[in-house]
C-alpha cells in the first residue's frame, strides 16, 4: 500500500481519490515534504533542550499565516496536545475552570480534551458532562432548533452562551469551538454567531479558543483560518493534523497577553514539541502551500465542486444540504420535509463510492453527512470524477424513494 498527492493505492496496486484525508493536507507523500524530513533526520533530531535553528524558521513561517496578534507560539506533537496546553493556558490566565463548549464538539483524546468534548461524553458509552463543562446547542442552521443562515439565527445559537455564563457560579475560563465543526456534520455556524459568542465570554472574562485543528492551514480558501470566515480573532488557536502532513506536528499560538499570564514559574517542557524534523516538515508544508498556491486551489476548487453538488441536490432529493467553504465540505443525506436522516443510504454511498474508486466517510450526530475533506491538491478534474460517480451511484434505486 502507498499514497501520492490525493491518490491512495491498496495491496493490488488499484488506485483511490482519497476525499477525506485532510491529514495529508498538501498531498500523500509530497516530494517537498519528504525531503525536507529526510534531510533534517540525516543531520540532527534531538530534544527541544537543544537549541536549533529549524524552530526558529518554523516559527518564523507559521507566524507569517496568523494574525499579528498571535505572536508567540508553543509547539507540541498532535492536535490533542495543542488543545490540552490551550485549556491549561485559559485555566491558569483566569483561574478558573469552566469551559463552554459546542454540542458534538471533539478536542482530541487526552482527559482534559475529552472533558469539553461533547462527541465523547454525550456519545455511546460516555457520562455526560462534567460539572465544569457547559455544552451549547450545535449551531445548526439546517436541522437544528434555529433555521436559517443569517444573522439573525446566529445571534438567537449565541444567547445560549449568556445562559451558561449565568449559571457558572465561579465564572468561566473560556470558550473552546471548532470553526467549522467537524464532528457536527461539517456544521458552519451562522452569521455572527462566533463574534457575539467571543464578546460574550470576554465580557464574562475568559478566553476564546479557535480549535483549527482540521480546518486550518488555508483549506477553506478564502483564508488561512476558518476563524477568519467569522470575522474574529481568538486569545488561542490550535493546530494540528494538517501542520505536519502526516508527521506528528502541532502548535498553539496566542497573544502576549495569554503567554505571559502562563509563564507563571511552573515549567512548560515538551520532550519532542519543537524538535528539528517536525519544524522542518511543518516549515516545508508552509513553504509548499505558499509556492504551489494550494490555499488558492482550495478556494477554486472547492467552489467548483461546491456549486457542482448543489447541481446534484437539485436533482436527487436526498441531498438536503450542502455545506462548508473551501475543501471543508458536507453532504446531507435526508428524507422528506422533516429531515429524517438517511443513516443507512449514507453508509451504503460511501461503500458504493469505495468499489467505484472514491474514498468517502459519514458524519454528524446520526452518520448521515458525507464529508468531503482532502488533500488540498485536489483538482478540478478530481471534481468532476467525485460528480460522476456520485451521480452514478445515487441514481441506484437504493436512493430513490
Amino acid at each position: 500500500m502507498r499514497g501520492y498527492r490525493q491518490y491512495l493505492y491498496d495491496h493490488t496496486a488499484r488506485r483511490y481519490l482519497d476525499t477525506v484525508n485532510n491529514v495529508a493536507h498538501v498531498g500523500h507523500q509530497h516530494p517537498r515534504v519528504v525531503e525536507a524530513l529526510q534531510r533534517q533526520a540525516a543531520v540532527l533530531n534531538t530534544n527541544t533542550r537543544y537549541l536549533h535553528q529549524e524552530i526558529l524558521l518554523f516559527a518564523e513561517e507559521l507566524r507569517s499565516i496568523l494574525p499579528p496578534e498571535l505572536s508567540v507560539l508553543h509547539f507540541v506533537n498532535s492536535g490533542s496536545e495543542a488543545n490540552e496546553l490551550a485549556l491549561r493556558m485559559a485555566r491558569t490566565a483566569t483561574g478558573r475552570r469552566d469551559m463552554l463548549v459546542l454540542e458534538v464538539g471533539y478536542h482530541g483524546n487526552t482527559t482534559g480534551c475529552i472533558e469539553v468534548s461533547s462527541y465523547k461524553f454525550d456519545g455511546k458509552g460516555g457520562k455526560g458532562a462534567p460539572p465544569y463543562t457547559h455544552v451549547l446547542p450545535l449551531p445548526d442552521p439546517y436541522r437544528g432548533r434555529y433555521r436559517g443562515n443569517d444573522e439573525a439565527t446566529g445571534l438567537k445559537y449565541a444567547a445560549f452562551a449568556q445562559k451558561a455564563i449565568d449559571k457558572a457560579k465561579k465564572g468561566i475560563a473560556g470558550f473552546i469551538g471548532e470553526s467549522i465543526i467537524s464532528c457536527g456534520g461539517q456544521v458552519a455556524p451562522p452569521p455572527g454567531y462566533f463574534k457575539d459568542i467571543y464578546r460574550q465570554v470576554r465580557a464574562a472574562g475568559g478566553v476564546c479558543i479557535a480549535d483549527e485543528v482540521q480546518t486550518g492551514l488555508g483549506r477553506v480558501g478564502d483564508h488561512w483560518w476558518a476563524f477568519e470566515l467569522h470575522g474574529v480573532i481568538p486569545d488561542i488557536v490550535t493546530i494540528g493534523k494538517p501542520l505536519g502532513n502526516g508527521h506528528p506536528v502541532g502548535a498553539v499560538a496566542c497573544t502576549p497577553a495569554i503567554a505571559d499570564a502562563f509563564a507563571n514559574g511552573m515549567e512548560y517542557f515538551n520532550t519532542f514539541g519543537g524538535n528539528p524534523v517536525s519544524c522542518a516538515v511543518g516549515r516545508a508544508v508552509i513553504k509548499t502551500i505558499k509556492a504551489e498556491e494550494l490555499r488558492e486551489n482550495a478556494w477554486h476548487v472547492g467552489n467548483y465542486l461546491k456549486a457542482s453538488l448543489q447541481h446534484l441536490q437539485e436533482r436527487f432529493p436526498i441531498i438536503g444540504d450542502v455545506r462548508g467553504a473551501g475543501l471543508f465540505l458536507g453532504i446531507e443525506l435526508v428524507r422528506g420535509d422533516e429531515l429524517k436522516p438517511c443513516t443507512t443510504e449514507a453508509s451504503h454511498l460511501s461503500n458504493r463510492m469505495r468499489e467505484n474508486g472514491i474514498l468517502m466517510s459519514t458524519d454528524g450526530p446520526y452518520h448521515n453527512v458525507l464529508k468531503i475533506k482532502p488533500p488540498i491538491c485536489f483538482s478540478i478534474q478530481d471534481a468532476d470524477f467525485l460528480i460522476d460517480m456520485l451521480s452514478r451511484v445515487l441514481e441506484e434505486d437504493v436512493f430513490n424513494f
